[in-house]
């Protein structure tokens, strides 16, 4: 029995590490080749790669690699089902709930977004991201009540906390605190006056406050910016509209089209093109009902 295992059993043992070897040769290739692949943007056959090498072994920082490739992808449901996994086995780590977050904000479902957040909360309650998070969230159920008071949770942990500032503004003003809304804008207009987001902000405020020249100055000011900005070209012609010059509206209008007629067609009511040409021929007609 002996003689039996000394001639056998060696060749079975020799065989099983010729296998773990080449287990572990071909994790690393696809390891190495879907990081490769990433780094150059492929990410579909990247996420080939990351799935073999899981295939042979489970690896968290593989799965994280995974994660990443499959939301470049645009595969969202299956890369939040890796960062569940990953949460699995590290429950503690804050930075897996963030990504868990930004994807669900992505994938839409705030409920989702809104639990990620108060897990990462409940371990770190100090992390301003984490508030901000939670803040869009609450804005994605309509709480803004509950929005605004995670953004000023964030700035008081983050006083530079400029996207915070943003979003805070842009609720307030949604809620109707122009005052509010102003005064974060100012806040923003000081350090970054040239910053689109903050311009269209500024000419928003202007424009509800009903200073008209203002918001219109602001909104060529963004387009200035941004010439290809649809949503200034919008803003600054419902400004137009809504002091009655109805030419200049259409032709802010005919710029959105221009630019991105998609965009131009969710636009319905009197502010669409049709019902600026139709209030421009009314004018044209109360002026000269006989068409001459």
């Amino acid at each position: 029995m002996g003689l039996f295992k000394a001639l056998f059993g060696g060749k079975q043992a020799d065989t099983e590490e010729k296998k773990t070897n080449d287990e572990a040769r071909d994790f690393d290739m696809y390891k190495f080749d879907g990081v490769k692949a990433s780094k150059m943007g492929q990410f579909e056959y990247a996420v080939k790669c990351f799935k073999a090498a899981l295939n042979i072994k489970d690896d968290l920082e593989v799965r994280d690699y995974l994660a990443h490739a499959l939301i470049h992808n645009n595969e969202l449901l299956p890369a939040y089902e890796q960062l569940q996994k990953l949460h699995e086995a590290q429950p503690e780590n804050v930075e897996i709930l963030v990504q868990m977050a930004n994807v669900t904000y992505m994938m839409e479902d705030y409920v989702a977004m809104g639990h990620a957040c108060e897990k990462a909360l409940l371990i770190d309650n100090g992390d301003a991201r984490v508030h901000y998070l939670y803040a869009k969230a609450c804005l994605g159920q309509n709480d803004l009540i509950n929005a605004i008071a995670m953004l000023t949770k964030a700035i008081v942990l983050r006083a530079d906390y400029a996207e915070a500032y943003l979003l805070r503004g842009q609720t307030l003003l949604r809620m109707g605190d122009k005052a509010g809304a102003r005064e974060d804008m100012e806040h923003l207009i000081a350090e970054y006056p040239e910053q689109e987001d903050v311009l269209m902000l500024k000419g928003r405020i202007e424009h509800a406050e009903g200073h008209m020249d203002e918001a219109i100055a602001t909104f060529t000011k963004v387009i200035e910016v941004n010439p290809f900005s649809t949503d200034a070209f919008k803003e600054r012609g419902q400004v137009k509209y809504d002091r009655g010059d109805m030419e200049g509206a259409k032709a802010d209008m005919l710029k959105v089209m221009e630019i991105d007629p998609e965009q131009a067609s969710n636009v319905t009511g009197e502010y669409s093109a049709e019902g600026i040409e139709h209030k421009v021929r009314q004018a044209y007609s109360n002026i000269n009902p006989l068409g001459l």
